[in-house]
């Protein structure tokens, strides 16, 4: 976005000479959108395709047949015939030697593509805006080191330039020449078959002229230079203000076509005259500098003051596995602590004790009593057998 509020008009004849100043559009006030611009300058590039495809019945012209299960063969059709290297061969299959491809190219895809008619405005203002910043205009590879400003305007004089000599000579005087030198030198033969297609030789492109009037002479002057193209500011076109969709195309403006942007695009009080209904894409921020802003006096006087990391971090222990923090918390908890360790170690005590005991009464016995003690519970086990297998007899006889 360019932020100068005038622009000089130099002489065509004397560039040195600033014919007046003239403010400047407010198309060059546009935020330079690249995403917007590579977007539509990709899909109408796809619009000057020519559909093309394969022949409908191409690798499919066979008298060709599969064998069938049992011949330790895949079950792909097979040319039949003998005597040759084609024979037994697969066809048809995308797979196999002069077969069809898959997914034939067909004529009717969707070659072309719509695009949202604001959206390619939109475009074409940011392209626009591009062309006045310098190190755009710089980065995209032209030589404008010799030119007196940026944008370069120059009087309407200069569309009455009927001669290609006139127009390279007034191309010398503003500094644009060099641009030009740079395209002629990298000319170059296409490689491959598009030789033959009607773009035999490379070329870069080099300046762009606008002008305002019509049917002025300097198109037929400048029309067999190379990289120069020239274009009328009513009918912009976004593939010359930005080719390959790469921003910062370097222009050379006439006063009357500089001075029809306004009525073109409009400004941002009032709507464009020749385009109905547009108004100029808008920036969401007026200072894109963010870090600047959140720093700003304004901003940190009323912000809250920052926390110290002591207050985001404090460590919180458990105090049901920290006995200091748990003893803050409850005073008496070393006490019910004390209490229940001296009750855990008399019930141990006391098992301890009746296990002893059990043990010593059984060994103060002797074999007799041993014995006998053995025998009861044996008789007790029978007893208890013999009641159950009475109980399942009579539960059988009830059935």
């Amino acid at each position: 976005m360019l932020a100068r509020p005038v622009v000089a008009v130099h002489n065509h004849a004397n560039p040195q000479e600033v014919v007046e100043k003239v403010a400047l559009p407010e198309v060059f006030h546009t935020p330079v959108r690249l995403d917007i611009v590579r977007f539509v300058h990709d899909q109408i590039s796809k619009n000057v395709r020519q559909a093309h495809g394969v022949k409908s019945n191409a690798g499919m012209q066979h008298s060709a047949e599969s064998w069938g299960t049992g011949r330790a063969v895949a079950r792909i059709p097979r040319v039949g015939g003998s005597g040759t290297h084609r024979s037994g061969q697969g066809a048809f299959g995308n797979m196999c030697r002069k077969g069809r491809m898959f997914a034939p190219l067909k004529t009717w895809r969707r070659w072309h593509r719509k695009v949202n008619l604001r959206q390619k405005r939109h475009a074409v203002a940011s392209a626009l805006a591009a062309t006045a910043i310098t190190p755009l205009v710089e980065a995209r590879g032209h030589k404008v080191q010799n030119v007196p400003s940026l944008p370069l305007i120059i009087d309407d004089k200069a569309e009455g330039i009927e001669k290609t000599k006139d127009a390279l000579a007034l191309l010398e005087r503003i500094g644009a020449l060099d641009d030009v030198h740079r395209v002629a030198d990298t000319v170059a033969l296409r490689p491959g078959i598009g030789k033959l297609r009607n773009k035999r030789h490379k070329v870069r492109k080099g300046p762009l002229i606008i002008y305002g009037n019509e049917n002025v002479n300097l198109i037929r002057a400048v029309r067999n230079i190379p990289g120069v193209d020239i274009s009328n500011v009513h009918r912009l076109n976004l593939k010359q203000l930005a080719p390959g969709g790469h921003l910062g195309r370097f222009i050379i403006w006439t006063r009357s076509a500089f001075n029809a942007l306004n009525h073109v695009f409009g400004t941002f009080r009032k709507s464009a005259v020749e385009k109905v209904g547009y108004k100029l894409h808008r920036t969401v921020l007026t200072n894109p500098d963010i870090a600047r802003i959140i720093n700003s006096n304004e901003v940190q006087s009323v912000v809250r003051a920052a926390r110290t990391n002591e207050a985001h971090h404090e460590h919180k222990s458990n105090p049901l596995r920290n006995k200091a923090i748990l003893e803050t918390l409850n005073p008496h908890a070393a006490v019910l602590r004390k209490a229940q360790a001296e009750a855990q170690e008399a019930n141990k005590k006391r098992r301890e004790q009746a296990i002893a005991q059990k043990r010593g009464f059984f060994k103060s016995q002797t074999k007799e009593q041993k014995a006998e003690f053995k025998n009861r519970k044996k008789a007790s086990r029978a007893w208890i057998h013999n009641v159950q297998k009475q109980l399942d007899d009579a539960y059988s006889k009830e059935e």
